[in-house]
């Protein structure tokens, strides 16, 4: 499960371009889960202003160190700073988002 998704166009999301990484092992359930409400939560809140790179560790296991990637799956955002992670499957949407310093576009 190597993939990537880029979404470069300017949205109103105040200009702010998210880049993203989710590193998983395989297709686990939750890792599975995990990429299922990312990309959820990408179109909702940051449609048209994303980058989306999906890591699988088992294919790529020298990866992990470059973000300091300890238990999978686990989101980076590199962009925009400060780096930050969030650890799990992704499934609680209010503490991605305030993870990830998104502020909520429309009702959820």
């Amino acid at each position: 499960m190597e993939m990537r998704e880029d979404f470069t166009e300017v949205a109103p999301t105040g200009g702010k371009k998210w880049e993203l990484r989710l590193y998983v092992a395989g297709q686990t359930a939750k890792s599975v889960a995990a990429l299922a409400n990312l990309r959820r939560y990408c179109e909702t809140h940051m449609e048209g202003s994303y980058s989306l790179e999906v890591i699988d560790l088992l294919l790529h296991p020298q990866l992990a160190e470059g973000d300091q990637i300890l238990a999978i799956p686990t989101l980076v955002r590199r962009v925009p700073a400060p780096l930050r992670r969030i650890i799990g499957d992704l499934s609680n949407e209010e503490r991605v988002l305030v993870g990830l310093d998104i502020r909520p576009r429309g009702p959820q």
